[in-house]
């Protein structure tokens, strides 16, 4: 991993940083989300994990119409540990398919996305 204190990985005053994500995905109870989000913290593939209180999601499954509760997990990662992020929640998350999105990170205080670099390497 690179180092974080590396100016590639440091954002440019100037612009928006580079190489940041934030990493959404929901699961159908609390103690799941919390185990979601510890994991990743403890593999060192998030800095952050950030458990939501619980959402309504509507959506459409095998073609029926679905209303449930759920928890949303939000993890502040290193764009280079997004793969393996990915890979953690394939292989944990007991959903068929799992809600994995990934946003970039455009803007952020230079100190916290060091720590995010920091902590995930």
């Amino acid at each position: 991993m690179a180092d974080p204190t590396a100016l590639s990985e440091l954002p440019d005053p100037a612009g928006p940083p580079t190489g940041f994500l934030t990493v959404m995905t929901t699961t159908d109870s609390e103690e799941k989300a919390q185990r979601l989000a510890r994991g990743a913290i403890e593999a060192r593939l998030a800095a952050c994990a950030q458990v939501s209180a619980p959402v309504t999601s509507v959506y459409r499954w095998d073609g029926a119409l679905e209303t449930s509760q759920e928890w949303q997990v939000l993890f502040k990662t290193a764009q280079a540990r997004y793969a393996e992020l990915e890979s953690y929640l394939l292989q944990t998350h007991d959903y068929e398919t799992p809600e994995i999105i990934a946003t970039p990170i455009t803007h952020g205080g230079a100190g916290y996305l060091s720590w995010i670099a920091e902590e995930t390497s």
